[in-house]
């Protein structure tokens, strides 16, 4: 079985400088493709957007089988196309993954996988989470702990998780050839030097690349009115916001919680179009937040930065961190996570 040679590094070595070395330059295949969606009109930020809704295609799927996604905190990554990528071939990757890792380990690199090393790596489908029958199915890639002891038949302790999907990724979908699978968001639970390793196989294997991708205050502001608008049977945790004041010698931070029924009261005060989401009501929904907090504490948020907001449906940090909480909006919040990771993209 053939190795992949990688730079030289002492264990440990700066966990962050391989995630750039590796998740940013873009391969020769990749800068033609590039080349391609240059030709294809820029598409802006759309003024409105739909309320997430519950998806037939995830109805549809045990929802035990993706329970797991929910209540973790994962890291989001755009990724390019995986060029000659199949489906069929997920016993075959598990064994070329699992001999990559070996073979990085056995050169003294930082994985984090314990000492005994005794792992499994598992490819797998994620039936379900897709937005359309013409998004590319998602799927799991994990790597399990195996028990020392032959007698024992238990599962493995889950070491990393990372998953790969594409939710109403039409935009992306229409701009590439049949060789090329989009699954343009990729979402990391796990040490970041596995990550990093792992993003390695798959850039020398698929003839991709991965980017962390950060979510700005204007899609955080985004997410928080979306989010307040869905229909909840019941609210599982209070609605709150994050804001970062830049002062010296350090930063200061502002939280400001809302109880979810008067923040779905103030978003249905401003609400006018039925079923969507619009840029005007967006900014009135947080013009309203800024206006309110300034009554009672004489502060102006709107010279601050907006770094995290928690709802009921997800949470999400500008650092790129997200933690979906409710199983009903699984789709709708993947949904505007892939139209972020296809705008990085393109």
């Amino acid at each position: 079985m053939d190795s992949y040679d990688a730079p030289e590094l002492t264990p440990r070595q700066d966990a962050s400088s391989r995630l750039k070395d590796f998740f940013v330059g873009a391969t020769p295949l990749q800068k033609r493709l590039e080349s391609v969606r240059k030709q294809t009109s820029f598409i802006p930020t759309p003024p409105r957007r739909k309320i997430p809704q519950g998806s037939q295609l995830q109805e549809d799927v045990d929802p035990q089988k993706f329970a797991f996604l929910l209540h973790k905190q994962w890291t989001l990554y755009s990724l390019t196309p995986l060029y000659k990528f199949s489906y069929t071939n997920f016993k075959e990757y598990s064994k070329l993954l699992n001999a990559f890792i070996a073979a990085e380990k056995q050169k003294g690199l930082a994985v984090e996988v314990g000492d005994d090393f005794n792992i499994e790596v598992v490819f797998s489908t994620l039936m379900g989470v897709k937005g359309t029958q013409r998004d590319p199915e998602a799927f799991l890639v994990q790597i399990l702990s195996k028990s020392q002891l032959p007698s024992e038949h238990k599962e493995g302790k889950v070491l990393w998780t990372g998953w790969f999907c594409c939710v109403f990724g039409d935009s992306l979908l229409e701009t590439v050839s049949e060789d090329f699978t989009c699954l343009p968001l990729f979402l990391v639970n796990g040490a970041e030097t596995n990550t990093a390793i792992i993003g390695t196989w798959f850039q020398k294997t698929f003839d991709c690349y991965f980017r962390p991708l950060a979510i700005n205050a204007f899609n955080l502001s985004w997410m928080a009115a979306m989010w307040t608008a869905c229909k909840m049977d019941h609210y599982m945790a209070t609605t709150e916001f994050l804001w970062s004041v830049p002062c010296s010698p350090h930063s200061l931070d502002i939280s400001y919680a809302i109880h979810p029924e008067d923040a779905k009261a103030l978003w249905d005060s401003v609400h006018k179009t039925p079923g969507e989401v619009t840029q005007e009501e967006v900014d009135l929904f947080m013009d309203c937040l800024y206006s309110h907090f300034h009554r009672h504490f004489k502060i102006h948020l709107s010279a601050t930065r907006l770094v995290r907001v928690s709802t009921s449906v997800a949470s999400a940090h500008t650092d790129g961190k997200i933690k979906i909480l409710c199983p009903k909006y699984l789709i709708g919040v993947l949904a505007y996570l892939t139209e972020l990771a296809v705008f990085q993209i393109e």
